[in-house]
């Protein structure tokens, strides 16, 4: 009897303990079918400390937690590795988690198009846009270059001759926010010698002048042209941004050259998240856009305003992927 009443507790506590994960794990849904998180909602950075997508999954957690906008915490946790593929094969292995989610920016189009990962943007689920970041070309400061032209005009009579440095592998956001600007000058991009430094050897490359031009984000140079070390000779967006130091660098456009490149960053779901708490999360993310503590943000870091909801987002990236995936085949670098 004892054996038998022992087996039925056990039962009970295993479909008990189920019960109770299954809840925790899926969050709370109201009558009318509205979702709410019930436990913390972990954010991955897909690379180290720092950085774009650190900072980003960083500032987002402190602003939905310090404004009270999500009432659970929102950890961030980074997961370094092949250009992002390590962290993106984590969140994958999270399948249909309502508390997962991962910061992604052109890496997760240009890596899986370029063959470094079995995993790509629509392997997830997007559930907002939040910025426009942008690219940065850099030379040391007594380099004889001034502005974009005087680089072009020298890579159109020979591209090789001048050598271009990046974190991102080939074929990835570095290398092709330079290659986009580069061709609509007229540089035969096929022939740009690229270097690929992942350990973000870059800026010491350039200021030791072993390599020329730095491709790099718009944020990682201010303190280095506030110190007099570095000039930018162009940025990729649209118009010139806002900001101490920020507003002297000429874009691309300005001199000429009708092409840009956003680096958008925005929040992605594992695969199969539950529609209603992509909802809930949109919301969330509309909020914190229109929020000042994130103005403040994005004006420390030089961001532009590039909220999109999750259909926006999701239509957003099949035409970014085209776009690449063109450019890539373009260079040899596409996936066969």
């Amino acid at each position: 009897m004892k054996k038998i009443l022992g087996t039925a507790a056990a039962f009970m506590m295993l479909l008990t303990a189920g019960c109770s994960s299954q809840s925790s794990s899926g969050g709370n849904t109201s009558e009318n079918g509205e979702w709410t998180p019930s436990q913390p909602i972990e954010i991955t950075a897909p690379a180290g400390p720092g950085g774009g997508w650190d900072t980003t999954a960083r500032m987002a957690s402190q602003v939905f937690e310090q404004e009270k906008i999500i009432d659970k915490r929102l950890p961030v946790v980074n997961k370094a590795g092949g250009g992002g593929a390590i962290g993106w094969a984590y969140v994958a292995g999270k399948e249909g988690s309502p508390h997962h989610m991962f910061v992604g920016s052109p890496p997760l189009v240009l890596v899986p198009l370029n063959g470094q990962s079995e995993y790509g943007y629509d392997d997830f689920t997007p559930i907002a846009n939040v910025i426009a970041d942008y690219g940065a070309f850099v030379v040391k400061a007594d380099a004889k270059w001034d502005n974009l032209n005087d680089l072009f005009e020298d890579m159109k009579k020979d591209p090789a001759s001048v050598s271009v440095i990046g974190t991102s592998s080939p074929g990835s956001m570095d290398h092709m926010q330079f290659v986009k600007i580069a061709k609509a000058a007229g540089v035969d991009v096929t022939k740009i010698k690229y270097i690929s430094d992942p350990d973000a050897g870059g800026l010491t490359a350039v200021l030791n002048g072993s390599v020329d031009v730095y491709t790099t984000g718009v944020a990682e140079t201010i303190e280095q042209v506030r110190a007099g070390k570095i000039k930018v000779l162009g940025i990729t967006s649209e118009e010139r941004l806002e900001g101490e130091v920020l507003s002297d660098f000429p874009t691309a456009k300005e001199q000429g050259i009708d092409e840009t490149f956003i680096n958008w960053r925005g929040f992605f779901g594992p695969p199969n998240m539950d529609p209603a708490a992509v909802e809930y999360y949109e919301q969330k993310f509309k909020e914190l856009n229109d929020s000042p503590a994130w103005d403040e943000i994005r004006k420390k870091y030089g961001w532009g305003e590039l909220y999109m909801d999750s259909e926006e987002y999701s239509e957003f990236l099949k035409i970014e992927a085209e776009d690449m995936e063109t450019l890539l085949e373009e260079l040899g670098l596409a996936r066969n």
